[in-house]
């Protein structure tokens, strides 16, 4: 062995496998626990280094690269110069806590993107200490034996031991867009990386085949390690909807700066105020109307959205799925793990002669087989011993006890195949494992069946294939009697006990064998399908529970509530999927259409006929990228899951691509725009629920941002162009913008979903967020907010207070409409005249509360007053304050309820 931070063996590629096993001291049977432990601490764990993030003093000096921030900095600048300290302390002290605020959410925003990273990182099957574990793929060190399956990302470069039809894509380093083909031998020194068909390398993708090798080198040591530009980075926290806020926000600070300097010479050149008190007016004008607080909002409010789903088990990978989310109106989902529970229990074994009823929970190895009611064993029915063994053989799971129950590592259904094979054979919860395993061909959904051949302890090879009863029963020629012998296939029999199986809502598999006389055609070592068709003598069938998920029936009966079609495409049977259809309440269980009558369908027919069904058998993945294709050109915007490395096309071509966490391959994970940590239906429908909620806040952001900027602009524009004083002062709503944006506007980012979320309609894909009727409610409520700020200025004027009383008592009126154009805003689908809206949220409350004691403080005490030109409110003028707070609240809200009737009667804008 090399260095430390150098561990691959040299040139592994070109030594036998036991020379290789040799030098990493290690053997097939895998590495001791112990033994990984110390490895692990000596090289580390097998990820590659992270990219370089900036540094804590670039990202917070970054906060002030903002148009916004440089007319600031420009404006203290300016009044530095003009001597006038305070306005400069004050504008200094916005930039600051901008900055601030901006930094710890940023930071704060990477954190749970690191979490979401932490949350995907691969998993991959091992064998140590004999036995086959699941871990994760940072775990693996030098020596380990490391198990490939389709659809894998290779974890670690690795010396294979094992290859059977294994085939990597090793694009990602080799440039090669045609899969290489492995094999066990060693290769020539000098071999290039793509010929070195003996290895695989990290990062590359199993696309078929099954494989078994040695890691040589892990993390920085494999070849991608090797390869700079290829560390994994954070993805920025933004969607197209945010980006194209953010570019609104910039044009509109350029209009209205311009609007600014037009403002700035009408005051100087018209109406000839001294240029100081202009200047500073204009300054009020500008940080007014910007909302310079909008994009750190709407960053707060996507990383909260993406932290929620992430609490729900969906893990989101590419950011634009969170606005996807919300306007999804069908469901494409897998049945098996998605819908049912995915623990795999064998309930029913039919012979040529009998239908037995298998007992037990679970995985557990422990249970009986019963005919008519009484416990039978394999001594009294020799075919069940069979069945027995071509349950364990043609298998690739294991059975581990655990405190919560037994669990399977590997597929669910092999693993209630070999708790079925323990049940029968009584041989403890790995039957027949001292069979040799001579040669093989894995399941792919191609052929949609697996075929074993193994050598028993005395020297006896058998050979046994299980997969779709259909495919089975197609390359069988005969069928198993109860006497151990071989009579002619009856096909129809077995038809009708597949078909009386699938009514029960049960998953059905075909077992079969080969007679003694049967040998390969070529090489004994190798397996060939052609060497199968025909010469196949059926076994029985099995027949599989996997019951619906409860929370999944309830899950789906939410999504029907939000006007969204569930749709459930699955491998099985069509009785089983009509079955759990039935039981999860689908809209219509009875109608279902099968891959072959997919297949028989032009994309015409296939249009007029995917709306209205709702349940897709025996399908495979080709055919989901049809039925996504057919569902979206009815304008539907599509959701849909899956897990297989062939699931990729259509995960990308969904709008919303949705890949198993657990089950799902890492090329189906890389397709998809969600990960789901759970593999559960009702993790969708939450995920949905958030998508939702976090559009509904960026909307509520923008429908309290947009008006309040309106109405301070507004104030002082007027003010200015009729040539008086201003109601408000420029420092009065630096301040204001201040103490709001940072506690107010932030806290609409924290809303949780509202009652009537999941009882909408989903929303149009490409409705534009600032539609008719946010623009009219800017205009509606800057009215309002200006009528409200000079009403109040007059009256104190008109009551003989002095200037700085009629402006307190008009910033602190500002406020107030703020204050309740928040709890307005918070329900924008429903009444806010409710108890749970008047509580509203712990965050909602503590930002009030600390705006009113701010308020109070600027209003009340002297140093305060002096720095903002502020002076003590009488207590009856302070409620009549508040009474126009309630004033404006009412108005809103009655036109608000005038709109929603409207709409209920079929008019309006959602």
């Amino acid at each position: 062995m090399t260095s430390d931070r150098d561990h691959d063996i040299a040139e592994a590629h070109a030594r036998d496998a036991g020379t290789v096993l040799a030098a990493l001291d290690t053997t097939p049977a895998g590495l001791s626990a112990s033994e990984v432990a110390a490895r692990l601490a000596r090289y580390g764990e097998n990820r590659l280094p992270a990219a370089p993030r900036r540094g804590p003093l670039v990202r917070f000096l970054s906060q002030f690269h903002n148009l916004l921030i440089y007319v600031l900095i420009a404006a203290a600048a300016i009044t530095a110069l003009m001597e006038h300290y305070i306005d400069t302390g004050v504008i200094l002290a916005v930039v600051i806590v901008n900055a601030i605020i901006g930094f710890i959410q940023e930071g704060r925003a990477e954190q749970a993107m690191d979490a979401i990273r932490d949350m995907l990182a691969p998993h991959s099957s091992v064998v140590r200490d004999g036995r086959r574990q699941g871990i994760m793929a940072s775990q693996i060190v030098p020596g380990d034996i490391v198990l490939l399956e389709p659809g894998e990302r290779v974890p670690a470069d690795m010396r294979l031991l094992e290859a059977a039809g294994l085939r990597i894509d090793e694009a990602l380093l080799t440039g090669e867009s045609v899969p290489s083909e492995k094999e066990t031998q060693a290769t020539a020194a000098d071999a290039p990386l793509g010929d070195r068909h003996g290895m695989a390398y990290s990062g590359t993708l199993v696309t078929a085949g099954t494989g078994r090798g040695v890691a040589v080198a892990t993390g920085p040591a494999t070849q991608i390690g090797r390869i700079s530009g290829l560390l994994s980075s954070v993805e920025t926290l933004t969607t197209p909807l945010v980006h194209q806020l953010d570019g609104f926000a910039r044009w509109l600070t350029l209009l209205i700066l311009l609007v600014a300097g037009l403002v700035l010479a009408w005051g100087y050149y018209v109406i000839h105020m001294p240029f100081d008190e202009l200047f500073m007016a204009v300054v009020g004008l500008a940080v007014a109307a910007i909302p310079e607080g909008l994009p750190a909002v709407l960053t707060i409010t996507l990383a909260v959205g993406v932290q929620a789903m992430a609490r729900r088990n969906a893990i989101v990978r590419r950011l634009p799925a969170i606005e996807t989310l919300g306007s999804v109106s069908v469901i494409c989902s897998d049945k098996t793990g998605t819908l049912t529970r995915n623990e795999m229990l064998a309930a029913t074994v039919a012979t040529s002669r009998h239908l037995f009823a298998v007992t037990g929970e679970g995985y557990s190895p422990e249970g009986t087989i019963r005919l008519d009611d009484r416990d039978v064993t394999a001594g009294e029915h020799g075919v069940l011993a069979e069945i027995a063994r071509a349950a364990a053989l043609c298998n690739d799971a294991a059975l581990h006890p655990h405190e919560e129950g037994w669990r399977t590592e590997g597929d669910p259904m092999e693993g209630a195949l070999m708790a079925l094979a323990a049940k029968i054979s009584g041989d403890g919860h790995e039957p027949y494992g001292d069979h040799a395993r001579l040669s093989e061909i894995p399941f792919d959904a191609a052929h949609r069946y697996m075929a074993v051949r193994h050598r028993s302890p005395d020297g006896h090879t058998d050979l046994h294939v299980k997969g779709a009863p259909e495919q089975v029963l197609a390359m069988c020629a005969g069928q198993r009697t109860p006497e151990g012998g071989i009579e002619p296939l009856d096909k129809d029999f077995w038809t009708r006990e597949m078909d009386a199986i699938a009514g029960r809502g049960q998953r059905v598999l075909a077992l079969a064998t080969v007679d003694d006389a049967w040998q390969p055609s070529g090489d004994p070592a190798v397996l060939r399908k052609e060497d199968l068709a025909g010469r196949l003598i059926i076994l029985g069938l099995v027949g599989l529970i996997d019951p619906p998920r409860p929370e999944a029936v309830v899950a789906v009966a939410e999504c029907h509530g939000a006007g969204i079609r569930v749709k459930m495409i699955t491998g099985d049977h069509a009785g089983t999927a009509a079955a759990i259809g039935r039981q999860i309440g689908l809209t219509n269980p009875d109608k279902v259409l099968t891959g072959n009558d997919l297949d028989a369908m032009d994309d015409a027919e296939l249009s007029a006929q995917v709306v209205e069904t709702d349940i897709f058998a025996r399908t495979s993945p080709e055919h989901k990228l049809r039925l996504v294709t057919a569902l979206q050109a009815h304008g539907l915007t599509v959701a849909m899951t899956g897990d297989g490395v062939n699931d990729a096309p259509a995960l990308k071509r969904a709008d919303a691509g949705i890949a198993m966490g657990r089950k799902g391959s890492e090329a189906a994970k890389e397709a998809a725009d969600l990960v789901l940590a759970d593999d559960n239906f009702a993790s969708i429908a939450a995920a949905v629920r958030e998508g939702r909620t976090v559009y509904d806040n960026i909307k509520k952001v923008l429908s309290w941002t947009l008006p309040t900027s309106g109405g301070e602009s507004m104030t002082v524009a007027l003010a200015l162009l009729l040539g008086m004083a201003l109601p408000i002062t420029a420092v009065q709503i630096l301040w204001v913008n201040l103490i709001t944006a940072v506690t107010l506007g932030i806290s609409l980012a924290f809303e949780p979903t509202e009652d009537g979320t999941m009882r909408r309609e989903p929303r149009p894909r490409h409705q534009p967020i600032l539609g008719g009727a946010l623009l009219w409610h800017i205009v509606m409520v800057s009215a309002l907010i200006l009528a409200g700020v000079f009403g109040i200025y007059f009256y104190a004027i008109d009551r003989g207070y002095s200037q700085d009383v009629a402006r307190t008592m008009a910033v602190n009126t500002l406020v107030v409409l703020e204050i309740f154009h928040l709890f307005f805003i918070r329900n924008i689908y429903g009444t806010s005249l409710t108890w749970k809206a008047v509580q509203g949220t712990p965050i909602v409350w503590a930002c009030v509360i600390i705006v009113t004691l701010a308020q109070f403080a600027i209003t009340y005490v002297p140093t305060l007053q002096i720095v903002f030109g502020t002076a003590a409110v009488p207590f009856f003028d302070g409620v009549l304050i508040v009474m126009v707070g309630v004033a404006f609240f009412a108005l809103i809200e009655i036109e608000k309820q005038l709109r929603l009737v409207f709409r209920r009667n079929g008019g309006g804008e959602h």
